[in-house]
């Protein structure tokens, strides 16, 4: 995992030497062990490298004749594409092998590719320039049309640093994270960013696109026919197949443990595949009443003879950190499992450990949301649609106008989702399309990039994907039990982590923290000018000291630090506050 960026201009026109310096720095942290550079008339690609496979001949950019390389990201299947197809290569590194794809089959050699990836490559002779991401977009790539042509980067932050775009806001982009916490689609927060879209390959010429292709993330059609047993054996040798893949590193790895199902499959199935102990780490909460699943999580690491460490994150700890936390969030997703997984990811890597394998990807699979089941009911008993009201459609009248609009992205991605599919599939695949990679994947790519820290997950495999999205609704889902055919996986080769036990759920006790001090953030939150832009000063105030007692009000007010905050540093440009303290940070003049 690294930092990719890059500018391809229009014909007579040149990178300029100060924006490329620029875009490296504001990568930097993504890519600690190392720094290249490919120039090429008006191409210019800029990469700085986290070290992970091929530690000695692996840096980027990679060359194969008039083409080179720079890639942020993993190729799992690296090793099977050299043999398969006999290439020849000069490194050992895993980003080789596309590099030869691309000269012999052209853009459609991403269809090859197993892993978690965003990539940049330019063919001289060919002259093109192209970009691609991988078809869940655990790997983030943006895009921004210049004057003079295009930039990309792993991440908005860089092209803003860089000079090359202006800090702007979309107010839609704003109503729709307030409302969803995170936004949907190409467009970002920002004006004159795009992402590049999960599974895009992007090819341009003469610093315009001249190619768009999709490479889809879910296979398509209807449940199929298979009985249980066949589906559970199936997925064994998917899911092994895949941790496999996913462990291929030539430096320390581990994983993140909860108490839940995902992470349990991940643990026994690293156990299964590996000698030594595996490495586990689990975050708890210091609040009382706190869903903690530190208990259960130990439990399952002993049945699995893990090495396990545990942090205990408390409210000091959060408001010491939590500018930081945010400033890492430059597309932003206002979920609060950044809270844990900034501090696991610190943990991790003070630990000696730069891989970790998680479980994302395992609720969108298999079907765990209760918003799946619901989906799946007709509405006259009970059933609705994921996402029909929003955060302040539920707390009264805060915002100065209501939302108009923050729904249609998922909208949007409704319609595309349903298509030939039951209203089980619908719902999984209307998760993936956006949630998944616009908050769940972009919070553990920053998150885990802050502190030079790779993240894998082996349920977003092409493989995994095969083997379960198209299993009846019945083996996903049974009663009030969603992923049903992992829980009977698990009950087979894991039973100590008691995969039918009550869910217990992964809640941070944002609520409770934020009520022991709204007497003192409500007025910091309501006088910041992204808030007060959007919101009425005096609705905000009463909102935090109801934060307390509605778990409604706690996550609208949870929504406005995060925003306030995230405000602070991406639109006015506060840099300095992300070494402040909450209160500092609010504060600050």
């Amino acid at each position: 995992m690294c930092g990719l960026a890059g500018l391809v201009l229009k014909p007579g026109h040149e990178p300029d030497p100060a924006a490329l310096e620029a875009l490296a720095a504001a990568l930097a942290h993504r890519g600690p062990d190392g720094r290249g550079r490919h120039l090429a008339g008006g191409v210019a690609l800029v990469h700085t490298r986290l070290a992970i496979i091929d530690l000695a001949t692996g840096d980027q950019p990679i060359r194969v004749g008039p083409a080179a390389l720079c890639a942020n990201g993993e190729i799992y299947n690296y090793r099977e594409l050299r043999r398969d197809h006999q290439l020849a290569c000069a490194t050992e590194s895993d980003c080789e092998p596309p590099l030869h794809l691309w000269r012999r089959e052209g853009a459609g050699f991403v269809d090859r590719l197993r892993g978690m990836y965003a990539l940049a490559l330019h063919d001289r002779a060919a002259r093109r320039v192209v970009l691609a991401r991988d078809p869940f977009g655990i790997k983030p790539l943006y895009l921004a049309e210049l004057p003079d042509g295009l930039a990309f980067a792993s991440e908005p932050q860089a092209l803003i640093a860089a000079g090359l775009v202006a800090p702007r806001l979309r107010a839609e982009a704003r109503d729709e994270l307030l409302q969803l916490q995170f936004t949907t689609g190409a467009e970002t927060v920002f004006e004159g960013i795009r992402r590049v879209l999960p599974g895009e390959t992007v090819v341009i010429a003469d610093g315009a696109v001249v190619e768009r292709r999709r490479r889809p993330a879910l296979p398509e059609g209807p449940p199929e026919a298979i009985g249980e047993e066949a589906a559970l054996e199936r997925l064994d040798a998917a899911l092994t197949e895949s941790v496999e893949l996913h462990q291929r590193s030539d430096v320390p790895y581990g994983m993140f443990l909860s108490g839940g199902t995902d992470s349990a499959a991940i643990l026994a199935l690293m156990a299964r595949l590996n000698e030594r102990p595996v490495r586990a780490f689990t975050a708890g909460f210091d609040a009382p009443g706190a869903a903690d699943e530190r208990a259960r999580a130990a439990a399952a690491a002993r049945a699995a003879g893990a090495e396990h460490d545990t942090i205990l994150i408390g409210a000091a700890d959060v408001w010491r950190h939590l500018p930081a936390i945010v400033a890492c969030m430059d597309d932003p997703a206002a979920d609060y499992a950044i809270i844990p997984t900034w501090f696991l990811a610190r943990r991790a890597r003070e630990a000696g450990i730069k891989v970790v394998l998680c479980g994302e990807g395992g609720d969108e699979i298999f079907a765990g949301y209760g918003r799946h089941r619901a989906a799946m009911r007709p509405w006259w008993l009970g059933g609705k649609a994921p996402r029909a009201r929003g955060t302040f459609d539920r707390v009264g009248p805060v915002l100065r106008e209501a939302p108009r609009g923050w729904r249609d992205g998922i909208a949007a991605a409704e319609a595309a989702a349903a298509g030939g599919r039951t209203r089980l599939q619908a719902a999984q695949a209307l998760d993936v399309a956006d949630w998944l990679p616009n908050d769940l994947l972009i919070k553990l790519d920053r998150c885990l990039m802050a502190h030079g820290v790779e993240g894998r997950t082996p349920f977003l495999d092409p493989g995994v994907a095969a083997a379960a999205f198209r299993l009846p609704d019945a083996l996903k889902v049974r009663g009030h039990a969603g992923k049903w055919i992992l829980r009977r996986w698990l009950a087979r080769h894991f039973p100590a982590c008691e995969p039918f036990a009550p869910k217990q759920g992964f809640t941070v006790p944002i609520g409770a923290w934020i009520a022991a001090e709204a007497q003192r953030l409500g007025p910091l939150v309501a006088a910041q000018p992204g808030v007060a832009e959007a919101a009425r000063p005096e609705r905000v105030v009463a909102l935090f000291a109801h934060a307390g007692r509605s778990r409604h009000a706690a996550a609208a007010a949870w929504h406005l630090l995060f925003y306030a905050l995230w405000h602070r540093r991406h639109i006015e440009g506060r840099r300095e506050i992300a070494a402040m303290d909450v209160f500092a940070a609010l504060e600050a003049r």
